[in-house]
């Protein structure tokens, strides 16, 4: 293999990273600001949990068709598709005027947005570098914490100074960029409705064309650190004019993408050299004591030794735990193993927000949110033991 198959940064990885980076941005822009929107008309807490949570359950329908899609109708296809439903949905928040049209429109939008963040990681997975996998990989996993950390800043921004019709603009603007970028992308050398000797396999039952069955266990206890993860995302503002810590806040997921873009690089050498399990304990133990801290004593100091310990946790286990699946896949069933994946974490962070708002009360506040989530983090811990020490044994 000669030096030019070696790089990493070349034209096709700049596009799956563009793709990558504003599809998460408008995920993370709305998440952040939509909950906040529905309570604006007058809705609770726990309806408010729906409307951001229907978004991510409608990526998770989508998620169990595009394993299959992606290898019928093919990588490139599958994503034009999705991602223009992704960004046509966006266009529909304009004309949003009640909760229930606006619980629809976030399904839609989440249908738009499950298969087509399959596709791009799809797509990366073939076009990155054999050799130097984990490491591109990582780079390009870093689309998303770019995005966790300036979707709600941006967001947040916009919607303070313009109201919601600034959040839902920048939601367009960033999907339409999206789509941009993955139509440039060439995946003809890898994508399977090109290759002829493509065949269906008859003999494969209707469980191995939804999930890949090595992943499931990583994906279930990655699944329950994004339920804690989620309850920041969609509570936080709430939470924060709460207890009157709007500033600092403001700040969090700055400081989370800051902690994460230091950190990654050298979590990814740590993986490397010692192994997954190092990676994946500290992330665990570090979000519940970050989620338990603010629900205990909220302050400034909480809030960032919350922001960081979020970073070790969900944001280094999501790229970390997505290396270990596709890594130990074999290539065909790759698409399989990316949307085993993500379907179990869609699914925490969908029925998420509905399940921690329901703890919310006029006496409670939104605290409860933060102690469940700590106590839920935490039971990832001995599902992750497993499930790793098998992986070490395989």
């Amino acid at each position: 293999m000669n030096s030019q198959e070696e790089k990493i940064f070349t034209k096709s990885f700049c596009l799956v990273f563009g793709a990558l980076l504003f599809t998460a941005l408008v995920m993370y822009a709305l998440m952040s600001t939509v909950t906040e929107y529905a309570t604006s008309m007058g809705t609770t807490a726990t309806v408010a949990g729906l409307v951001s949570g229907i978004y991510i359950f409608g990526g998770l329908c989508s998620r169990i068709y595009s394993g299959n899609a992606l290898e019928r109708i093919g990588w490139k296809r599958t994503a034009l598709i999705f991602m223009s439903i992704h960004f046509l949905s966006c266009l529909l928040y304009f004309i949003v005027n009640d909760v229930t049209l606006l619980i629809v429109v976030r399904f839609i939008h989440g249908i738009g947005f499950g298969a087509s963040a399959n596709a791009i990681v799809t797509i990366a997975s073939a076009v990155l570098p054999e050799k130097r996998f984990g490491e591109a990989f990582g780079y390009f996993m870093l689309g998303t914490t770019i995005a966790v950390g300036l979707g709600p800043y941006i967001s947040g921004f916009l919607y303070d100074t313009a109201g919601p019709t600034g959040s839902f603009l920048a939601a367009s603007l960033f999907s339409a960029l999206a789509l941009i970028f993955i139509s440039r992308v060439d995946v003809s050398e890898y994508d399977p409705v090109n290759k002829k000797t493509v065949k269906e396999d008859n003999s494969t039952s209707l469980l191995e064309k939804v999930f890949e069955k090595g992943a499931i266990p990583v994906s279930l206890f990655t699944a329950l650190t994004s339920l804690g993860y989620v309850s920041i995302l969609s509570f936080y503002r709430l939470y924060a004019a709460e207890v009157n810590l709007t500033e600092v806040f403001s700040w969090f997921f700055i400081i989370y993408s800051v902690v994460l873009v230091a950190s990654r690089p050298i979590a990814g050498k740590i993986q490397d050299r010692n192994g997954d399990m190092i990676i994946c304990v500290v992330g665990i133990v570090a979000q519940a004591i970050g989620l338990f801290l603010i629900a205990f004593s909220p302050s400034n100091l909480t809030v960032i030794i919350c922001a960081v310990c979020a970073a070790l946790g969900f944001g280094t286990l999501n790229s970390a735990c997505t290396t270990i699946v596709t890594r130990n896949t074999p290539p065909q069933r790759r698409s399989y193993a990316v949307s085993t994946f993500f379907i179990f974490c869609d699914a925490t962070m969908g029925f998420g927000p509905a399940l921690l708002g329901s703890f919310v009360s006029a006496a409670s506040g939104y605290a409860p949110v933060y102690f469940i989530s700590s106590l839920i983090t935490i039971l990832a811990l001995p599902i992750c033991l497993l499930s790793l020490k098998n992986h070490e044994k395989l």
